[in-house]
């Protein structure tokens, strides 16, 4: 068990002889509940707001989630590979994690709107090569951090590496795949 779940643990039990306990453990505990707390209240709200932008943009609810189903996808492929590697989700390195909506969106909307304009091969197209370019370039960024000597700003650049890998797979994996086929697409 980790230190921090045993404190929570001990701050449990604590809890449940003494309900009015305070002190610098409780402190700690309630502190790290509320982040987490304010950390979905952001994620949730930063994903709606996103959803009503698209649908304002796009004006249609088809294509706003032809760029929110990879976003999310690459998300949960995010959260599986920190749980199968050995990289922790940590108050230093979680508040990185919305920067990747929007990179994830921006690229996505990119093959949706090359869709809308009669573009027929995604992969094929400038959009594709800018799409990875961009994301070298944001990564080599994130790979500085990922060196660095500071334990919370490495983890942050781990982190952001690993997200960043996970939208690029998404975006040029899923989104073709799911871009519906025109009937001039058809050999």
């Amino acid at each position: 068990m980790t230190s921090s779940g045993a404190l929570h643990q001990f701050v449990s039990a604590v809890q449940r002889l003494e309900p009015d306990i305070a002190g610098p453990a409780v402190d700690i505990v309630e502190s790290a509940n509320s982040i987490v707390r304010a950390f979905e209240q952001a994620a949730v709200a930063a994903v709606v707001m996103i959803a009503v932008i698209l649908l304002l943009a796009l004006r249609r609810v088809k294509d706003m989630g032809l760029v929110l189903a990879p976003l999310m996808l690459s998300a949960l492929m995010t959260v599986v590979l920190v749980v199968l590697l050995p990289e922790t989700l940590n108050f230093a390195n979680i508040i990185a994690l919305p920067l990747l909506l929007g990179v994830g969106v921006s690229f996505n909307i990119y093959f949706v709107m090359n869709w809308r304009d009669g573009v027929h091969f995604p992969l094929a197209s400038p959009t594709a090569r800018a799409v990875l370019f961009s994301a070298l370039t944001t990564g080599t960024a994130f790979g500085s951090l990922a060196m660095s000597h500071h334990p919370g700003t490495a983890s942050m650049g781990r982190l952001l590496l690993l997200s960043l890998g996970c939208t690029l797979v998404s975006t040029l994996v899923f989104v073709p795949a799911l871009l519906p086929k025109r009937k001039s697409d058809e050999f």
